[in-house]
């Protein structure tokens, strides 16, 4: 018998890190949690980077999940911001690191495309679509319905990659 994998999604953000839990068995998913990791605009960025690793953590350890997935950064115009965002982008990868666990990596269209069926999207079409998925799904935010949508495109993805393994024989 199969077990179900639970799945983190992580929506990198410096003033607020989105988090998802899932869990799939199968074709279904379950939700689990979600919520949003903040830190405080108005202290350094190496404390806000501490703010943000240690709150990940807590999510981490509370939840045990087996399998974790964060979401590419897009560059902007503005290279600051880019940066700070990269910089939190490497602690939403850290966190599930060091707990052991494996970390994927999705571009925002490839997370659109597997929850919306196409690669551009509106955020409240990508919120409809997690509450179709996941109707027991509880979000406060844009930050934890993203979160949400890039676990499922992970259980997406880590299906049609069994399906492919299976096939290739």
């Amino acid at each position: 018998m199969t077990a179900a994998i639970r799945i983190i999604g992580i929506d990198p953000g410096l003033r607020r890190t989105g988090w998802g839990i899932i869990e799939t068995l199968g074709n279904s998913l379950r939700f689990i949690a979600s919520g949003t990791v903040t830190s405080d605009g108005d202290m350094d960025l190496a404390s806000r980077l501490c703010q943000l690793h240690d709150g990940l953590a807590e999510v981490v350890h509370t939840h045990q999940p087996h399998e974790a997935a964060v979401e590419q950064t897009f560059v902007n115009k503005d290279a600051v911001a880019t940066l700070k965002l990269g910089q939190a982008r490497g602690i939403a990868m850290l966190v599930p690191a060091r707990a052991g666990l494996l970390v994927a990596e999705y571009a925002p269209n490839a997370v659109k495309k597997s929850v919306i069926g196409v690669g551009h999207g509106e955020k409240q079409q990508i919120h409809m679509m997690v509450k179709i998925l996941m109707p027991k799904a509880e979000f406060k935010g844009n930050d934890a319905a993203d979160a949400l949508a890039i676990a499922i495109c992970h259980a997406h993805n880590r299906s049609a990659d069994r399906m492919r393994k299976a096939m290739a024989g």
